[in-house]
């Protein structure tokens, strides 16, 4: 079968012949109808990944294609390998379809709503009425977060880095829209959703309220700063992680 195959941090991909996947010990293998395309394929590509697969790698953690006759998404976990006509699951993370979604759709979806939603309501716990403020608006989590976010009856801020972007947070519910250089004029936050960290995280901590808590998703922007505790306590707020790829081991 052909794959697109990563041989070098920096090089192009390559379209070529390789194995069919392994389906042995449970596995399934999905007849692979569109491939979803992550920040974190980007960042191995680059080199800045901090668990990198070794190389040479098939990209790849999320799909959308047929099994045994279903329209199916599916994540790929750990193993990549969704840049292929073919790929082996694990059963217990394939999921229909909907009839309305197309392959395209379906292949996009896993990883950004769930890295939206898991914080949200097993970290944060966010409730009707809490402020949630999102950061990188306009990218693949923050479109997802506004709308699981106003789902779950927050009310949305939404920060992003032009107004063409600020424009689309806005038509996906967003109630407000700032710059990044206004999140430290901010100061009444529930929950700070942020894939960018840098400087932004550290902006997502003041605009907190007491009991408020920031939870960092990624590091688009810049490695994290460090945080002190005593200002945490001091301020009564709180720093949480949440990494998918880990959670799902």
């Amino acid at each position: 079968m052909k794959a697109a195959v990563l041989h070098e941090v920096g090089g192009p991909l390559s379209v070529e012949d390789v194995a069919e996947p392994d389906v042995s010990q449970g596995l399934s293998r999905v007849e692979v109808r569109a491939a979803g395309i992550n920040f974190a394929d980007v960042l191995i590509r680059l080199g800045h990944y901090p668990q990198p697969p070794p190389l040479p790698t098939v990209l790849g953690n999320e799909v959308a294609g047929d099994l045994d006759g279903r329209r199916v998404l599916a994540f790929v976990r750990t193993t990549g390998g969704g840049y292929a006509e073919r790929v082996a699951v694990d059963k217990e993370w394939v999921f229909d379809l909907p009839p309305a979604a197309s392959y395209a759709e379906g292949a996009s979806f896993l990883t950004t709503f769930l890295t939206a939603w898991l914080p949200f309501v097993r970290q944060a716990h966010i409730r009707p009425g809490s402020h949630v403020l999102v950061t990188a608006a306009a990218g693949g989590v923050g479109t997802a977060a506004i709308q699981l976010a106003r789902h779950l009856g927050a009310r949305v801020t939404a920060a992003a880095g032009s107004e063409e972007k600020l424009a689309l947070a806005r038509e996906l519910g967003a109630e407000s829209t700032v710059s990044y250089d206004e999140i430290g004029e901010l100061d009444d936050v529930d929950v700070a959703l942020d894939p960018v960290g840098g400087p932004v995280f550290a902006a997502c901590l003041k605009a907190l309220r007491p009991l408020g808590v920031a939870i960092g998703i990624g590091f688009a922007g810049g490695a994290w700063e460090p945080v002190d505790p005593a200002r945490l306590v001091g301020r009564n707020v709180g720093v949480q992680g949440f990494y998918l790829g880990r959670l799902m081991g």
